[in-house]
């Protein structure tokens, strides 16, 4: 019964995303319509980039905590100097940028 009922659902959601993409995607981006196989594919895919293959449930909460726990063992200074470090590397100010463009 639960096979029934969880291809059932499975089949109801790839047809919802194939009524909101042939009722988005063509109006707004020019982009095809898909049929409810190709819409199955993308549910697949998202399942894939976003969650993974495989049962590595709470794998990010583990590492959360993990930096949690260094962060609170650091000094005010240390987390000043870490600050610091990713800001010096994820941060551009408007003078690094390039400006002679040929």
């Amino acid at each position: 019964m639960w096979i029934v009922l969880g291809t059932g659902f499975v089949g109801l959601v790839a047809m919802i995303t194939m009524q909101l993409w042939n009722w988005l995607v063509p109006e707004l981006f020019s982009g095809p319509a898909i049929t409810f196989w190709q819409a199955l594919g993308l549910l697949v895919l998202s399942k894939i980039l976003f969650s993974g293959i495989g049962g590595k449930r709470g794998h990010s909460a583990h590492w959360k905590h993990r930096y949690s726990e260094k962060w609170s063992a650091m000094t005010p200074e240390e987390r000043a100097r870490f600050k610091e470090r990713m800001k010096d590397k994820w941060c551009r100010s408007s003078s690094d940028e390039i400006t002679d463009v040929k």
